[in-house]
């Protein structure tokens, strides 16, 4: 057996019943989550706050290939149903370990010109959506456990008509950086992970196919990410990367 072979065995070992609750995990970014942490051993509460059914078909594509997960649903910023998430998850699998919080909008426009309701609207969910699940990871993670909140590489790169959205993933690394130092003693990770362009519906939209290859070559590895290939960086930080804390990991080939 190899050395790389060695490392994966090792990884799922330590990752064998461990429970995670994925946020926005029904699609993207977030599904394709669920699926690297229950190849890797996790029961997964699967989180949706619109679209229950495609929630409900992500556990089902799990649960048919041998995997452990829920459906939890529920908006980011509301705390009273994201704690019944919380609660529903603990009652589902006896504890949490690890929560991933891939929920979020993008909504672009130029600074100068941007619906203020807009703003209001991404921020309500990026911001304080990832305050209350922040600070009920902080409450309820097990010993050992992980949190792993989303940026965007676009605060490196600083591409026109981002500046609201970038602006509330500035928040997000700081409320996670923050919150990394404030749980000293607690044992429990906080990260963040910042992808670059990424083929998911929310990048996706409302770009033409010119813009999309000229962001692809923009890479030095000449192409857009993968879902996949963010959860494997999420798959790190869950489990095996114990000494990797309050950093945001740029997933984005090289982008920036």
């Amino acid at each position: 057996m190899t050395s790389t072979s060695n490392t994966t065995a090792s990884a799922n070992t330590a990752t064998q019943g461990r429970v995670a609750l994925v946020t926005g995990g029904s699609g993207g970014i977030g599904r394709a989550t669920v699926e690297r942490l229950v190849a890797d051993g996790y029961s997964v509460a699967v989180h949706y706050s619109g679209n229950r059914a495609a929630a409900e078909e992500t556990v089902a594509a799990v649960t048919a290939a041998g995997g452990s997960a829920i459906v939890v649903g529920g908006d980011v910023a509301d705390e009273t149903a994201m704690a019944t998430a919380f609660d529903q998850t603990e009652a589902a699998f006896g504890g949490i370990d690890v929560v991933v919080n891939t929920a979020g909008i993008m909504i672009l426009g130029p600074i100068a010109t941007l619906n203020l309701d807009d703003l209001d609207r991404m921020h309500r969910t990026n911001i304080r959506g990832t305050f209350v699940i922040s600070q009920l990871a902080a409450n309820r993670l097990r010993s050992g456990g992980a949190l792993i909140n989303f940026s965007t590489s676009v605060s490196r790169t600083k591409f026109p008509t981002y500046g609201a959205y970038v602006a509330s993933k500035a928040a997000v690394e700081s409320i996670s950086l923050i919150l990394a130092r404030e749980l000293r003693g607690k044992n429990i990770t906080v990260n963040v992970v910042a992808p670059g362009p990424t083929a998911t519906p929310l990048f996706l939209n409302g770009k033409d196919e010119q813009t999309i290859e000229n962001l692809s070559k923009a890479v030095p590895l000449e192409r857009l990410g993968q879902p996949e290939d963010i959860a494997e960086t999420v798959a790190f930080l869950a489990g095996p990367a114990r000494w990797v804390n309050g950093q945001v990991i740029y997933t984005n080939g090289g982008l920036a």
